[in-house]
């Protein structure tokens, strides 16, 4: 882990990490709407034991990481809930969104 000089440094860090996760987490949006297209029902695409299992996941990495799982998982919720919402539409769309 870097260590930075001054305030300035830490936000400039910050930064960069926050492009990343807006990057990857459009990425993850990506194959969210691919995988409407496996799909064959509404109730496939809420996969609640898939939701479940992802949660459980990044709450598991979170204590290994040594940061708040309660904080990750909440994160995830909110992220996950719209992608659900963006998969339906693709799934209803015929994967057109």
């Amino acid at each position: 882990m870097k260590q930075c000089k001054n305030l300035q440094e830490v936000r400039d860090e910050i930064d960069k990490i926050d492009e990343k996760l807006v990057e990857l987490i459009s990425q993850r949006s990506h194959f969210i709407r691919q995988a409407a297209k496996f799909k064959e029902s509404i109730d496939e695409v809420k996969a609640q034991d898939r939701i479940e299992e992802v949660i459980q996941h990044v709450r598991k990495k979170a204590i290994e990481l040594n940061i708040n799982p309660n904080m990750i998982e909440e994160l995830f919720k909110i992220m996950i809930d719209e992608m659900v919402e963006t998969e339906i539409a693709e799934f209803r769309n015929g994967g057109n969104f």
